[in-house]
């Protein structure tokens, strides 16, 4: 019995030492997030409206009156949000997560609801329960267009 338990205890710390080792030789420190001066700029009235939509009455309190989080969802909208027309990857988008896929990110707004099409000018990103904050640069195709979201890394 004291055998058993002395095997178990020695197989339990192997392993335990195995995976520190293995997660610290695999992942490289994250470089500090470096903004644009153009973050230093007042909101403009779109992207307003955009935290409006999607933060409703808690916009002041989450967003407003929060200066490191304003500073980065306009870090996000400014700089790290790409939408581009790609046909080249439409035949290849089962490789590509779908705003669908994504969800919505209505926790603070229950009334969004999905796009059914995409205008440019109207579009809002923040809707989406997007990845952003991961490793490197994510893509998500937007409805069945041949536009695709590129969201990059804040660790460039």
């Amino acid at each position: 019995m004291k055998i058993k338990l002395l095997y178990s205890f020695a197989l339990l710390f192997a392993i335990s030492i195995f995976s520190v080792t293995a997660q610290s030789s695999k992942m490289q420190p994250l470089k500090l997030v470096k903004y644009n001066d153009n973050v230093k700029a007042p909101l403009t009235s779109q992207e307003l409206s955009f935290l409006k939509e999607v933060y409703a009455d808690k916009l002041d309190a989450y967003v407003l009156d929060r200066p490191q989080k304003l500073k980065d969802l306009k870090n996000l909208l400014r700089n790290r949000i790409v939408i581009k027309e790609m046909p080249e990857l439409v035949g290849n988008t089962e490789k590509y997560k779908t705003l669908t896929d994504a969800g919505l990110f209505n926790a603070y707004n229950s009334e969004l609801v999905f796009d059914t099409s995409y205008n440019k000018n109207t579009f809002n990103i923040l809707k989406y329960n997007l990845e952003i904050h991961g490793r490197g640069s994510r893509i998500y195709r937007i409805l069945n267009t041949d536009f695709f979201i590129v969201i990059l890394s804040q660790h460039q």
